[in-house]
């Protein structure tokens, strides 16, 4: 469907080298060659490596003549210096191109010296964390040219965020105009109980949706209220989802064609997976694709 297709259109950011999928190099790097050549392709972001791991990443790469070019999101360590000398050495080699970093902040200094250290050439997300009130950072984020990144699971029932601080966090990127993309937890559309790793006693837990996230960052930039985005994250029906090739409905909200296309390219930008198959595949099950 052509609302779906537009909602997912690159989308999905490849972290196939971090857990639970947790891969070797070579696996994740061959994954993402053959997912870019695949059916769903479409629906492929960029692939996500630490800067830590550039000099593995280059081994494992194999350029094609023939393919476009990869385009990698690096996460940061502990030099954001360091870090952008070897980004911009990396590209000079032009293997593939890093466009993108991600860091980490915990409070509005942080996001001055991320965006004081970081190039405009690249673009650089901040992850910040829930436990607290996220406007101040988020407007910080915004205030520096930057965009907004969430966590929203991980392989512990302990790392899933509350549904009303999740919200908070996506409230506030809405409110702001600050874009953001999540990671972690979301290869699923729908929130309900999974398993959190791919180990045969693998505990369960409630995962979030990642069409919940975008959703409710719809809902969000609707002019929804902070309620109503939490009831979006927390919806587990199917049902409640009304979709066909011209729009995805939502209760009372509708987001035709033309307001799926600014909804990500201006708020809900990505968000990354270990798994590229299963959110393609549950899409599948559900009669989306």
């Amino acid at each position: 469907m052509r609302s779906i297709r537009m909602l997912l259109t690159g989308a999905v950011d490849y972290a196939g080298l971090f857990p639970p999928a947790q891969l070797d190099m070579t696996t994740a790097v061959r994954n993402y060659a053959a997912y870019r050549n695949g059916e769903h392709a479409w629906a492929l972001g960029r692939f996500i490596v630490p800067v830590s791991r550039l000099t593995e990443f280059e081994q494992a790469f194999v350029s094609k003549s023939n393919s476009a070019e990869w385009h990698i999101s690096a996460l940061a360590g502990a030099s954001l210096d360091q870090d952008v000398a070897t980004i911009f050495a990396f590209n000079k080699r032009r293997l593939a191109v890093i466009d993108t970093l991600e860091a980490k902040s915990s409070t509005t200094e942080d996001v001055r010296v991320v965006a004081s250290a970081v190039p405009s050439v690249l673009t650089t997300y901040v992850e910040i964390p829930l436990h607290t009130d996220p406007s101040p950072l988020v407007a910080a984020i915004g205030k520096s040219g930057l965009r907004a990144k969430v966590r929203t699971g991980g392989t512990a029932s302990d790392a899933f965020p509350s549904s009303a601080n999740l919200g908070k966090f996506i409230y506030a990127c809405a409110r702001a105009g600050v874009p953001f993309k999540a990671t972690a937890g979301l290869h699923h559309p729908l929130r309900a109980t999974y398993r959190l790793t791919y180990e045969p006693d693998s505990p369960t837990g409630i995962m979030y949706g990642f069409l919940n996230v975008l959703i409710a960052a719809g809902v969000a930039r609707s002019g929804g209220s902070f309620t109503e985005v939490v009831t979006a994250l927390e919806e587990q029906s199917a049902a409640a989802l009304r979709v066909n090739d011209s729009e995805i409905s939502w209760r009372q909200y509708r987001f035709d064609l033309a307001s799926v296309k600014p909804l990500r390219s201006e708020l809900a930008i990505s968000f990354g997976s270990c798994s590229f198959e299963e959110p393609i595949g549950d899409l599948k099950s559900l009669g989306l694709l």
